[in-house]
């Protein structure tokens, strides 16, 4: 005779997204916001991505990262806001498990190569700032590709595991996720019978996988700024700064969001704010990025402002032509 409880876990095969259901009354107004948020997103990063693919000035190590990192930005953005964006103007709020996995598992996968490009833009700018004399030597094209692909691969391989962990379990009780997207911790929490062995070697790999690229990311900073105030100018050490500012501002936005989100203890306040937090490194930090490193970087600036002032050229010549043409009656 089968098991009535097994019965109904095998007869489960959608979850219940609540996200910010909460606060019905302004469901139109969050789908303009996001809506303003993700089209803003998808065009800053791939306009990153093609004018680091375009311009020769910018084939330099630090936006050949910066590029992976816009292509990532964009993978990110567009795996948790169109769904969310549906709910938004639908009110369904459903998702099937295996959806849901999957969402899951490319949230894990981009997220934890995104700690591994921010670690190697680090290093970048490490090498870049102390290690000047040796910097084009060291930091070649193809050992720009093999930290590029390594941090790819990396991401991929730990989440990888942890998802194949994940479906050796099985479902119980509620099948509502009080998130706006399908997040490790909130599906973990569902399913059945004692999981501390299982969620304790889960811990233990994310730690291995994810410690060491915010590990690197925070020494190669601590040399940076050691090596910073040593410049005995003050115009010196503005302009050494200048060329890690932007990244440090991401960084700083990254893993504080994370660090309260996944490493402070849940109390009230903080598990009422997770979804807002949440927000930060997930939606608004893949927008922010290419304004941050864009209006802070000399070379995408003018790059930016070369088609709008050759745009602006050709408008006021055509203005003068038909002035021109009035006045002499042509």
């Amino acid at each position: 005779m089968s098991d009535p409880e097994q019965a109904n876990q095998t007869s489960l095969t959608e979850f219940i997204l609540l996200g910010f259901g909460t606060v019905p009354d302004l469901q139109i107004l969050l789908f303009l916001l996001f809506l303003v948020i993700y089209i803003v997103t998808m065009c800053g990063n791939i306009l990153i991505i093609v004018l680091v693919v375009a311009d020769q000035h910018l084939h330099t190590p630090m936006y050949f990262f910066l590029g992976n990192l816009s292509c990532l930005e964009t993978c990110y953005t567009s795996i948790i806001l169109p769904r969310m964006l549906a709910s938004f103007l639908t009110g369904d709020r459903t998702i099937s498990v295996g959806g849901c996995i999957t969402q899951c598992y490319f949230v894990g996968f981009l997220a934890g190569t995104e700690c591994y490009l921010l670690a190697v833009m680090s290093y970048d700018r490490y090498l870049a700032i102390c290690k000047p004399l040796h910097y084009a030597t060291l930091m070649n094209g193809s050992f720009c590709l093999q930290l590029a692909a390594g941090s790819w691969i990396s991401a991929l391989l730990a989440n990888s595991i942890v998802t194949l962990m994940m479906l050796q379990l099985t479902f119980c009780g509620s099948n509502e996720i009080d998130h706006f997207f399908c997040e490790f911790t909130q599906i973990i929490n569902l399913y059945r019978n004692d999981i501390y062995q299982m969620e304790l070697l889960i811990t233990i790999l994310c730690a291995l996988f994810t410690l060491p690229p915010f590990a690197l990311t925070g020494t190669s900073y601590l040399c940076i700024i050691s090596t910073i105030l040593t410049i005995p100018s003050t115009t010196g050490r503005q302009k050494a700064f200048s060329t890690c500012s932007s990244h440090l501002i991401v960084v700083t936005i990254f893993y504080g969001t994370l660090i309260i989100v996944y490493l402070l203890p849940k109390t009230n306040t903080l598990r009422d704010l997770n979804k807002v937090f949440s927000v930060f490194y997930t939606i608004l930090t893949p927008m922010t990025n290419p304004f941050i490193y864009s209006l802070r970087n000399k070379e995408v600036k003018e790059d930016l402002e070369l088609p709008y002032m050759a745009v602006l050229e050709s408008v006021v010549l055509g203005y003068g032509r038909i002035e021109g043409r009035v006045m002499t009656g042509c």
